[in-house]
């Protein structure tokens, strides 16, 4: 399975775990983890934390032109881009750009970005993050028996 299509079905089961949170449950009428279904695709998945995050990213000569950092899921709940480093150390200076998933390649368990040097990932302009405000947290229900 390519790394597209493994990033987009995670994408997809991530947004069906939370769109099925989303909806009214009623104490011991829903499950409130993955189906048996849902629970194969993930174990041939790949997992964003253990497998991507923090993987070096190669070009077509082996050279390490960066670093996962993270990964953008649009509002559609597709993986959209990946945010990788160039250069700095322990994330000092480092130069941080958006790659589409569709232009990363995985070959043998190793993530390629073919036709990529350091120079043009230092080259390309910095990602920036939306501001986003952060919801305030809810504040828990006072049960009376």
């Amino acid at each position: 399975m390519s790394f597209r299509m493994t990033m987009l079905t995670a994408a997809v089961l991530a947004a069906s775990v939370v769109s099925a949170g989303a909806q009214a449950q009623v104490a011991g009428a829903q499950p409130l983890s993955v189906t048996v279904e849902q629970s194969q695709a993930l174990l041939e998945g790949w997992s964003v934390k253990k497998s991507v995050l923090g993987k070096a990213v190669y070009n077509d000569d082996n050279a390490k032109v960066g670093t996962v950092r993270d990964l953008i899921i649009a509002p559609d709940g597709t993986v959209s881009a990946a945010i990788v480093s160039a250069g700095g150390f322990l994330g000092v200076a480092a130069h941080d750009v958006a790659v589409p998933i569709a232009s990363l390649d995985v070959r043998n368990g190793n993530l390629y970005l073919p036709g990529a040097t350091k120079e043009a990932i230092k080259a390309t302009p910095a990602f920036q993050y939306a501001k986003v405000v952060s919801p305030p947290k809810p504040k828990q229900a006072d049960i009376k028996h």
